[in-house]
């Protein structure tokens, strides 16, 4: 069984469930009469993953056409599926960083998991994120006549931004999901990306959330946007690509967590749409590489996130090998996907660990991940809640 805070493997490991909870986890542990024994051999105990940047309402191909092409109801229904597929790969437990053009519909699953209606991990959702007129994720390079739905919702000051902010809240969001950057370009081999909002603006978006008891999360991918969100409070920035030294300080000392998304980075690299996009992609995953370990030796703290959905759910532990890959040890990989991610969604205390008193959402897989993190791509064993739903 892997302690995670303490990044060692305890041999032989047991855990006591009452309900959903444990009640207990070491090398021994009571054995009531009448208890069920779930014996799993020689395979490893972790806590369940967390994926802290997920798309359940996206799938691989053009995200895009996927708003134009496909209605709500059946991009929901393959929101279930995906929720599934995530479940069973070993994450109990997700933040949806927006449904890319499908609104609210990410309330109605979430609560449908809640329920036991269906199959899927713990879920914290933002329903649509909130972008620019004419950003990042606005309907570009279509007839303007044909008014193509974009895959956010736009607010342009301060104003927009809380009246937006209040609609999700309202429709069930847990959070609130803002895009910062972009679009990303290589100007003379230099990246640029854009900021959309200025710190002030932000900081009326962090303001509007702290009323309402919940955070802002922010894509951005370099300077001077993350620097604004940094200054703004944000609970995380994703992507990260290059982050200031001013952007790394100000993250230590407020606590902020990067997420990284390294899989999407190097999935889009591998499965490039043309061959210019190709160079494109992996000039940008060679820099966002060089600066993850320069944020690592800078003290940033990191919570796990693949961005999956743009490639296959439930494939995204993959994350976890390129983390090792690119300066992580296998201990504080696994840590940004389970203690890390519970503080960044706010389960801490609840669910990220196997101890007394937490979720039993408990994971089994073969091998030792601390010794070699590809044993998180085997999972042969999924509890949630006490519930078994892989065995």
């Amino acid at each position: 069984m892997v302690d995670v805070a303490a990044g060692t493997t305890v041999s032989p490991g047991e855990v006591l469930i009452e309900g959903e909870r444990i009640v207990e986890a070491g090398r021994t542990v009571r054995h009531p009469a009448g208890a069920e024994t779930i014996d799993l051999g020689d395979r490893t105990l972790l806590p369940g993953l967390i994926d802290s940047h997920v798309h359940l309402f996206l799938h691989p191909g053009a995200e895009d056409l996927q708003t134009v092409q496909e209605s709500v109801p059946q991009r929901t229904i393959n929101a279930t599926l995906a929720a599934r597929d995530d479940l069973m790969a070993g994450f109990t437990a997700e933040r949806d960083m927006g449904t890319e053009g499908a609104g609210w519909a990410d309330t109605a699953v979430r609560d449908a998991i809640n329920a036991g209606k269906i199959p899927g991990p713990r879920m914290r959702i933002c329903g649509n994120a909130i972008d620019i007129l004419g950003g990042h994720e606005d309907a570009i390079g279509y007839n303007p006549a044909q008014h193509v739905l974009p895959n956010a919702t736009s607010a342009n000051n301060s104003a927009e931004l809380v009246a937006v902010i209040r609609e999700q809240i309202k429709e069930g969001a847990d959070f609130i999901k803002i895009y910062q950057t972009g679009r990303d370009q290589l100007r003379d081999g230099k990246f640029f990306t854009p900021y959309q909002y200025t710190e002030d603006q932000l900081r009326a978006a962090v303001e509007e959330t702290a009323r309402l008891g919940t955070r802002v999360a922010v894509h951005a991918t370099g300077e001077p946007g993350a620097l604004y969100a940094a200054h703004a409070g944000v609970a995380s920035i994703d992507h990260a690509n290059q982050l200031s030294e001013e952007t790394m300080r100000l993250m230590r000392e407020k606590g902020i967590f990067a997420v990284p998304t390294l899989t999407i980075f190097d999935y889009f690299a591998e499965h490039p749409a043309t061959v210019a996009q190709g160079a494109f992609e992996r000039k940008m995953f060679e820099l966002k590489t060089q600066e993850l370990r320069k944020q690592i030796s800078a003290g940033v703290q990191f919570a796990m996130g693949s961005d999956v959905g743009p490639f296959p759910h439930g494939t995204q532990a993959r994350e976890f090998v390129l983390m090792v890959k690119y300066g992580f040890t296998p201990a504080q990989a696994i840590q940004a996907g389970t203690l890390n991610g519970a503080k960044l969604l706010g389960w801490e205390g609840q669910i990220g660990a196997l101890k007394p008193g937490y979720f039993a959402d408990i994971i089994a897989v073969e091998g030792d991940p601390l010794q070699d993190v590809t044993a998180l791509q085997k999972v042969a064993f999924v509890m949630k809640g006490g519930v078994i739903y892989r065995r």
